[in-house]
């Protein structure tokens, strides 16, 4: 059985590079870090897990440049998005950002994906809480279209581009594992589209299924 470890790397908890090098040392299969750009000081959306929110989530580090410091001091590790928001992310960018990471870390990049539930934080990115699960289907389309082609193009409700030249391409074939989370009902359509896998949330009763 594979053991992984999700942390919400911060600023002020060990570093994300000294943690992946102690997991790998331990002979753990995996290391996972969340995303939250930010937290509203206003927000009226609560927290799924019940009380205050803890002060983790608005001071985490970025997921990609935690998870390339815990790439360079490791070989063998899988280091994984738990989960990244990708409705707060040019679809262009990310797909870049994401198919570096796998080549700097020889492919071995996990996707974790997801729409987050933080409402007042996906509008200061510009996106409609409503609509965030066609604008999080497309991007991903989207994404898949430029690792899998030399000159992708999309054109759909909220992305929309001609062709383009967009390297470098992933190592893994043909993309890195998408790992979808979530526990809505809609949830395992999304695995079946575009995932690989299903991410559960942790104390959540999917989390038993």
């Amino acid at each position: 059985m594979d053991i992984g470890a999700v942390m919400f790397s911060t600023d002020y908890s060990i570093r994300p590079n000294d943690l992946a090098k102690l997991l790998e040392d331990r002979g753990f299969e995996s290391m996972w870090v969340p995303e939250h750009t930010h937290i509203p000081a206003s927000r009226q959306s609560p927290w799924p897990g019940g009380a205050d929110l803890p002060k983790m989530y608005w001071h985490t580090y970025d997921p990609f440049v935690a998870l390339t410091a815990a790439a360079a001091v490791t070989t063998n590790l899988k280091l994984g998005t738990g989960i990244c928001l990708v409705v707060e992310h040019d679809p262009i960018v990310l797909a870049k950002e994401v198919a570096s990471l796998d080549r700097l870390s020889d492919g071995r990049f996990l996707f974790g994906i997801g729409g987050g539930w933080n409402k007042e934080e996906m509008e200061n990115h510009g996106t409609n809480p409503r609509s965030r699960m066609r604008l999080l289907r497309e991007r991903m389309l989207a994404m898949k279209e430029i690792w899998t082609k030399d000159e992708p193009e999309f054109h759909g409700e909220f992305v929309d581009f001609d062709k383009i030249w967009s390297y470098p391409k992933p190592v893994q074939q043909p993309h890195p594992p998408i790992i979808v989370g979530g526990d809505g009902a809609t949830t395992f359509n999304r695995v079946v589209e575009f995932g690989d896998g299903w991410m559960p949330i942790g104390g959540r009763p999917s989390g038993g299924l």
